[in-house]
Order: C-alpha cells, then structure tokens, then sequence
C-alpha cells in the first residue's frame, strides 16, 4: 500500500466514524423529541385530577365545618360531577387528550367551580360563630 492510499483509508475511516456520530446525535435527538411529547402529555392529567381532588376536599372541609348547606352541597357536589364526567368523556374521545380548546374549557370550569365552592362557603348562610 502506498501512503496516498493509506491516507485514503485512514480518510475514509474518519468520514466513516463522523456519519456514524451524526446519525446517533440525529437519532438520539429525534428519540428526545417523541419522549418530550409523549411524557408531558401524561403528566397532564395528574393536575387536573388534583383539582378535581381539592375541590371536593373543600366541599367535604366546608360540610363538616358547617359552612354548607346541604342544598349548597348539593349544588358544588353536583357541578363537580357533571364537571369530571365531562373531563372523563373528553378524553375517551380523543383517546387518553384533550384538545386545546378542551382543555381551556376545562380549566374555565375548574376556575368556575372554585370561585362558586368559596363563595358557598363564605356567604354567610349557614356560618359557625355569625
């Protein structure tokens, strides 16, 4: 072998390695992408389920407290329901998602509710001490 063939491989060798380096940096970058897309979207869910969770805390705190009636139970406990069983169809139908429009108008409600639970708590119906 001569040393312009040598050099030859030895450049060959070095194109060689750099493809292959670019192809892992393009593939692992493209692996990143789908887990940062398909991990948040998961994740989602959790929050909302939170609130779902604290608002019905707060129903249960505000009963128990004497700050409810039981007809303003029924009105917070029934518009939660109404509201999680919404949710839950909305995510049947988009196969575990929400839309984007789903989503504000699930966050508008959950706002809505939380506004209306303190509201009931604190409009001097039925308040211990008044």
């Amino acid at each position: 072998m001569t040393a312009s063939s040598l050099i030859s491989l030895e450049t060959f060798y070095e194109e060689s390695y750099c493809m292959n380096l670019q192809n892992l940096i393009v593939r692992a970058g493209a692996f990143a992408a789908a887990v940062a897309v398909i991990f948040p979207v998961a994740a989602d869910a959790r929050p909302v389920r939170d609130r779902f969770a604290r608002q019905q805390q707060r129903i249960d705190q505000g009963v128990a407290s004497g700050q409810l009636t039981s007809a303003e139970y029924n009105r917070d406990q029934v518009r939660l329901n109404r509201d999680e069983a919404l949710y839950r169809r909305d995510l049947r139908s988009n196969h575990g998602h929400l839309t984007r429009v789903e989503r504000v108008n699930l966050n508008a409600r959950l706002n809505r509710n939380s506004r209306d639970i303190y509201f009931t708590k604190h409009n001097r119906v039925d308040q211990p001490g008044v």
